[in-house]
């Protein structure tokens, strides 16, 4: 097939991009043409995702042109990622039959959390729709102008129309599927299937992974600070205020010194740099860096270097790919109990979970604690973070994703919005 993939941006910012830079040369390697046609090319400093041979970035063409170039190239089908610009993704679908990974909640939330803010943070679990302008202010799902709600919730009911005309949705967990189903997608048209993680370790890390659980290790860590990870963008809804509050009871419950290496960047930066300077202030037990944006090699040295990753997102995350990722190295993880998250984190396999309605430090505290308090638990958990992250392979993912991309291309004579193919809900058993 010659396969379009269309995406927001070419640098690495988080899994969607990430998933880019691994699904084209895999598709490749299968026999399969590919293009990549992106929005914009920001920021710097990022690594950028490696181009196939044809590849357009609008921002440096302009919209039309490269329109045109991808037109003329003649893809069979066009595997959305996720765009910006919904003009641009109409049009799009009038190229080539077109298949959504939604990685995010399009058009199904009046703002990008689908959460609660008021009187306390939790998920929300209504349907988008008009009622969704009774509850913007009172439970602040989003600003405070009449202005931008109106505004949202116009983006998002075109967002979600458009979405109909897909030919299948494609999802990496049960909780997105669910979603779409929801909002009326017929079930046969929405798929999840399981995400694909590669291994990225360092050379010096990698002959470490199979030792994992050795009595060496657990002793080596009865006697070091616990040392906490998290990565991803810092934002209110990304829990630092909970994870920082936690930290002290930590530090309590097990009777050690607690270090938390904060890896990422984004808004809330200084507000999570302030409270974390009030926790360190008032408790020498706890240790708090901020790391910054790192590329795959630092990531991984950081993740090697931890006891455990600690998600501690309030919103209910589509699927939380940080967690697998990091289980790879034979990290468990302590989250919250939200969106797509306890579907990768088995509770006593692979990890421990708080309660995510509503989440709270001291929720966080215990699950964190029933992680690390039992060495031979702990050793346990490092070997089923290894065991179930190597479940998602990138050929376990093909072959329930190819499936999906021939169906559709071999489609393209039917009406955009209106195929209904019979077929699995969940190839995940694939």
């Amino acid at each position: 097939m010659r396969i379009a993939v269309a995406n927001r941006d070419r640098r690495k910012i988080g899994g969607a991009e990430r998933y880019v830079a691994d699904i084209i040369p895999a598709l490749r390697r299968d026999g399969h043409q590919v293009a990549l046609l992106s929005e914009v090319d920001v920021p710097e400093g990022r690594e950028r995702i490696a181009l196939p041979d044809d590849a357009w970035i609008i921002a440096e063409r302009g919209r039309e042109r490269a329109l045109n170039d991808l037109r003329a190239w003649r893809p069979d089908l066009i595997y959305v990622q996720g765009l910006a610009d919904p003009t641009l993704e109409e049009e799009l679908l009038g190229v080539a039959p077109a298949i959504l990974f939604a990685h995010t909640y399009v058009g199904t939330r009046i703002s990008g959390a689908k959460t609660f803010k008021f009187p306390d943070v939790r998920p929300c679990d209504r349907r988008f729709g008009p009622a969704c302008l009774l509850f913007y202010f009172p439970r602040r799902c989003g600003g405070l102008s009449p202005i931008t709600m109106w505004q949202n919730f116009r983006l998002q009911s075109r967002r979600l129309e458009i979405t109909r005309r897909y030919r299948a949705i494609v999802t990496a967990s049960e909780h997105m599927r669910a979603e779409f189903v929801e909002h009326g997608f017929a079930p046969a048209r929405v798929h999840r299937i399981p995400f694909p993680l590669q291994m990225r370790l360092p050379r010096s890390t990698a002959a470490a992974v199979p030792s994992v659980g050795g009595a060496e290790s657990i002793e080596r860590r009865q006697t070091d600070p616990v040392r906490l990870l998290y990565v991803g963008r810092i934002e209110a809804l990304k829990g630092g205020r909970p994870l920082l509050a936690a930290l002290p009871m930590v530090a309590r419950s097990l009777g050690r010194p607690v270090k938390l290496i904060v890896a990422g960047d984004g808004s809330a930066l200084p507000d999570w740099q302030r409270r974390a300077a009030r926790v360190v202030a008032e408790d020498s037990r706890i240790a708090v860096t901020f790391a910054g944006w790192s590329d795959d090699a630092s990531l991984d040295q950081l993740v090697a270097e931890s006891d455990l990753l600690v998600v501690p997102s309030l919103w209910p995350e589509p699927f939380g790919l940080v967690g697998p990722e990091t289980g790879l190295h034979g990290v468990p993880a302590a989250a919250f109990a939200v969106g797509g998250i306890s579907e990768w984190l088995h509770e006593g396999i692979n990890g421990h979970l708080a309660p995510g309605d509503p989440p709270t430090a001291a929720g966080l505290a215990a699950a964190i604690v029933t992680c690390l308090a039992d060495q031979a638990h702990y050793a346990r958990l490092r070997e089923g973070a290894l065991e179930v992250s190597r479940e998602f392979t990138l050929e376990r993912h093909l072959r329930c994703l190819l499936p999906i991309l021939q169906e559709a291309a071999g489609t393209h004579d039917a009406v955009n919005g209106n195929v209904e193919k019979p077929g699995p809900a969940s190839r995940l058993e694939a």
